[in-house]
């Protein structure tokens, strides 16, 4: 019990730590994402943010089915094999998946290239649709191949590179580069080219990292054949069906925003992604954590160490939760405020599906650990099996509801409030048949009874922050008096419900000394 005790403080400890540095990495990236998407959405208004946006759903399609989930794979199994020690294994591994990603990412590119124009008239009614399609195509080589790399820095726990090369640089480059070429006087084509040239960088950048700090897995593997062959078919064998979850979860992710576009307009397009950025803020918590949490679980689940893989997932769903509920709360009562200061009031009709959205979104946080404990245990082919089944009902929802005539406080169709609907409904239902199935492999759901508690008491913050509501004019200084409260409050009720247990304040400790190092 000792010995498992340690092995838990010591993976709670390493999480608390990387999620420092996968703190700093996703707050940047979060601003110069939203900066890039900001200045695109007020610059070029809701159409030319629609056609970029269905632009970067085509792309995600063409990278999801070129990359044959071998990123994922590689990660999995350096892990594994770099708890086992074998070295040479992992030389294998790299060089068959950077040079699987090659080919078939360049065969991808080409594609899309020849096909955009037939994809833009035919299934978006839009000519403007093309030159983003064209030019887009070049970035899929740029991604695929740079995800292996990225791969290898991740799976060898280099967490803070990771998180700046994937986070922080990659964005960087697309806001400096945006609008720098703005102020060369280039209009759309600076939309284009700022995309590409921020994926180009990313790629040189974790290539050079992986050439330079882990030169030994550019060095010849010596292996037999029949070993070769065997490991080969390991990694294709997991994660062929990644691809397709890579692939199906592109489609159930951007199933709203394409049947939009379908059935209504490019502008409705650039509305309603308006909303899903900010319903993703709930997404950053998890982010904190998932990013070392897959490669440490899947060395403790290769040891056979069950309890400290429950104990370990129940503590980070809890602070998830935690993290993510006053967010939660604020997407809610104030869907307008948020909208208006990040895109402007010409979205402002998209404050129904930010609230619709906030509640799928904030489900999926909670149960996301679910699904990459179904990852540990190898079900890659069952994970496949869900998304194909939520993403029938997703596409189901979205044609029958975007059209769908007044209901309940809604005139007219529902258009992307019936988008948000399908998605909401499809996340939960996706989300709840995760909690089911770790359940069925692991014997445990990944959540603490205290989250009730912080549940509970977090009402009290809530009854003020609406009655604060109905007093004050809200604005962002408001907003940020608001938020000062609520956060005071609900702090204070957390300490002295005594909601937080000794992995807590172990974990409080820990990033005390990583902060300030005595």
């Amino acid at each position: 019990m000792k010995n498992e005790q340690k092995e838990i403080d010591k993976d709670l400890k390493l999480l608390a730590k990387s999620s420092i540095i996968v703190f700093a990495g996703i707050f940047f990236a979060k601003i110069f994402n939203y900066v890039y998407r900001i200045i695109i959405a007020r610059n070029f208004g809701p159409e030319v943010y629609g056609l970029f946006s269905l632009a970067i759903m085509i792309l995600g399609f063409f990278v999801a089915f070129s990359s044959l989930g071998l990123s994922e794979g590689l990660l999995r199994y350096i892990s594994l094999y770099r708890g086992k020690k074998e070295r040479q294994k992992i030389r294998y591994l790299f060089k068959f998946s950077l040079t699987i990603s090659f080919f078939l990412s360049m065969i991808s590119g080409i594609i899309l290239f020849f096909f955009s124009e037939f994809i833009s008239i035919n299934f978006f009614h839009n000519t403007d649709l093309i030159i983003f399609l064209k030019i887009f195509s070049f970035v899929i080589p740029l991604y695929v191949i740079s995800n292996i790399f990225l791969s290898v820095i991740r799976a060898f726990e280099k967490i803070s590179w990771y998180s700046f090369i994937d986070n922080i640089l990659l964005n960087a480059i697309k806001v400096i580069s945006l609008i720098f070429l703005l102020v060369l006087g280039f209009k759309t084509s600076a939309i284009i080219f700022s995309y590409v040239l921020g994926f180009l960088i990313v790629l040189i950048t974790s290539f050079l990292l992986c050439k330079y700090g882990f030169p030994e897995i550019f060095k010849k593997y010596k292996l037999k054949e029949q070993e070769a062959v065997k490991i080969k078919n390991k990694i294709l064998s997991y994660s062929w069906p990644i691809m397709f979850v890579g692939l199906i979860g592109n489609i159930f992710y951007w199933t709203d925003s394409f049947f939009i576009g379908y059935l209504k307009s490019v502008f409705e397009v650039g509305l309603y992604n308006a909303a899903v950025p900010i319903a993703l803020l709930l997404l950053i918590a998890p982010s904190l954590f998932i990013t070392l949490f897959f490669p440490l679980i899947i060395k403790q689940y290769s040891a056979k160490n069950f309890k400290t893989i429950q104990e370990t997932s129940k503590q980070i769903v809890k602070w998830i939760f935690m993290i993510n509920l006053p967010i939660f709360i604020f997407l809610i009562l104030f869907p307008g405020v948020f909208i208006n200061i990040l895109f402007g009031g010409n979205y402002l009709a998209a404050e129904n599906s930010l609230r619709i959205l906030a509640i799928g979104a904030f489900v999926s946080s909670i149960f996301i650990i679910s699904s990459k404990l179904i990852l540990v245990a190898g079900k890659s082919r069952l994970l496949l099996k869900d998304l194909f089944f939520i993403a029938l009902v997703n596409i189901i929802l979205n044609y029958l509801l975007i059209p769908m005539k007044q209901i309940f406080f809604i005139e007219n169709s529902l258009g992307i409030n019936g988008a948000a609907i399908a998605t909401m409904i499809s996340y939960i239902s996706l989300n709840i048949l995760f909690a089911f199935q770790t359940k069925h492999y692991f014997s445990f759901i990944p959540l603490r009874r205290k989250m009730i508690k912080i549940g509970a008491i977090s009402i009290i913050p809530l009854l003020l922050l609406i009655c604060a509501r109905e007093l004050v004019i809200i604005n962002i200084i408001s907003i940020i008096l608001l938020t000062f409260l609520f956060i005071t409050s609900y702090t204070l009720l957390i300490f002295l419900t005594k909601c937080l247990d000794k992995n807590d304040f172990m974990i409080l400790r820990s990033i005390k000394r990583k902060i300030y190092p005595q």
